[in-house]
């Protein structure tokens, strides 16, 4: 199915039209007509079935097939804190993070960070950045888009890595530990948290930035002998977080097959 973000103001309504940039890829990429379904969503948990009702070559007109489903909230946020790769890389890892189900991204400028962008340059890359994180979310069936910041400066992370509840950073030092058992120890039933990840530039943290991380609480962790790129190690923790987050709540009833075909439930 066809998917368009649209503002929380236009998913409440029964009729809704769309043009300019909101109606491009539909009518001259995707070239819907009368009668195709469109899915909209609002970047914010909302989604809503619509119906192609009319088409001019600049505007479209869509009509609710279905009423306004809001997702739930999940019960555990996954914050990436990312050192900015230069590159193409960043561009890639936001797609895939975003088709993680990762809920805010901070892209750090750090004291070995190789991007270095003035604050003209730092808002026009997140509006890009932007754009890719939007393109992801209507590719993959998300209902919400990641919080996206700005480039922002190491000494300023302090504040949002003390907001996170548990805080786990992939560190190249002897003290890291296995990644598995620091995941077990989180407890993912817990309502209202944070888990932050935090994967340092291609000339990993600087003492002092290593040690500032830590102080605010974070567990280092260790992906194994090999060293990761920037990207690399981004999702792999994403990844393995996403799986301990996605097993919260109640035990599941799974439908299974006895050995003369019969089905039974199981709980998992």
């Amino acid at each position: 199915m066809h998917r368009q973000q649209v503002s929380p103001q236009a998913i409440a309504q029964d009729t809704l039209t769309l043009a300019g940039p909101d109606a491009h890829h539909l009518l001259h990429v995707l070239r819907v007509r009368e009668g195709d379904e469109v899915g909209a969503f609002d970047g914010q948990g909302a989604t809503r079935l619509y119906a192609v009702a009319a088409r001019t070559p600049e505007a479209l007109t869509l009509v609710a097939k279905q009423p306004l489903f809001r997702q739930d909230v999940r019960p555990v946020r996954l914050t990436l804190f990312v050192c900015v790769p230069k590159g193409e890389r960043m561009e890639w890892l936001l797609e895939k993070a975003t088709e993680l189900g990762v809920d805010r991204i901070v892209p750090v400028l750090s004291a070995r960070t190789v991007v270095r962008l003035d604050p003209r340059q730092a808002q026009a890359k997140r509006e890009r950045w932007l754009r890719i994180v939007q393109a992801a979310a209507r590719q993959c069936g998300a209902a919400r888009l990641p919080d996206l910041l700005p480039p922002t400066p190491f000494a300023e992370t302090a504040p949002l890595m003390r907001a996170c509840t548990a805080l786990i950073v992939a560190a190249l030092t002897p003290q890291a530990k296995p990644l598995d058992p620091v995941l077990d120890a989180l407890d993912p039933d817990r309502p209202g948290q944070d888990w932050g990840w935090w994967c340092g530039p291609e000339g990993d943290f600087t003492p002092d930035e290593l040690q500032a991380i830590l102080d605010a609480g974070a567990t280092p962790v260790t992906l194994g002998p090999l060293i990761l790129r920037v990207e690399t190690a981004a999702l792999y923790g994403l990844a393995n977080l996403g799986c301990r987050r996605e097993g919260a709540g109640p035990a599941r009833t799974l439908p299974q097959r006895t050995e003369n075909g019969e089905q039974k439930t199981d709980r998992a």
